[in-house]
């Protein structure tokens, strides 16, 4: 079986310090992300949150992080509550000078997740990443009011 991954690459007009925050803070993720109860950056640390699948269904995605290096590197596990699978996802960031911000998602592993699923079809992982890293967290980061923070 071959190993399905996603990777997306997007660079940001942002410093790097806005996107490790970005990325990182419980308050900021909700407002591109997901609504998390809790997160930490810290290894060991588990969260979830819900997600919406194609026809409306919700699915708690169960979470441990497994890697970071401040400024550089979060690594964590992605779960699903009552289906099999494990796949891992990471966010690397590149300082690009001039205040620009390249990341990184690989999202690995989805040829874990039970292939009978539309849900777990590598394009909707394809299209949910895309979304979230060039429109939501693009749009967040470049919005006026978060650069000056």
């Amino acid at each position: 079986m071959e190993e399905k991954i996603v990777e997306i690459e997007k660079i940001f007009n942002a410093p790097i310090q806005l996107v490790w925050k970005a990325i990182t803070e419980k308050d900021l993720m909700k407002q591109w992300y997901f609504e998390l109860n809790d997160f930490k950056a810290e290894d060991g640390f588990e969260f979830q949150f819900y997600g919406q699948g194609l026809k409306g269904e919700q699915y708690l995605h169960i979470c441990k992080i497994l890697e970071v290096e401040p400024l550089k590197k979060l690594k964590h596990s992605w779960t699903y509550h009552g289906h099999e699978g494990y796949s891992t996802v990471t966010f690397e960031l590149f300082d690009e000078g001039a205040n620009k911000t390249k990341l990184r998602l690989t999202h690995t592993g989805l040829d874990t997740f039970p292939a009978n699923n539309p849900d777990f079809a590598r394009e909707n992982f394809i299209n949910g990443w895309t979304y979230l890293i060039h429109t939501a967290l693009k749009d967040f980061l470049e919005k006026e009011g978060y650069r000056r923070n």
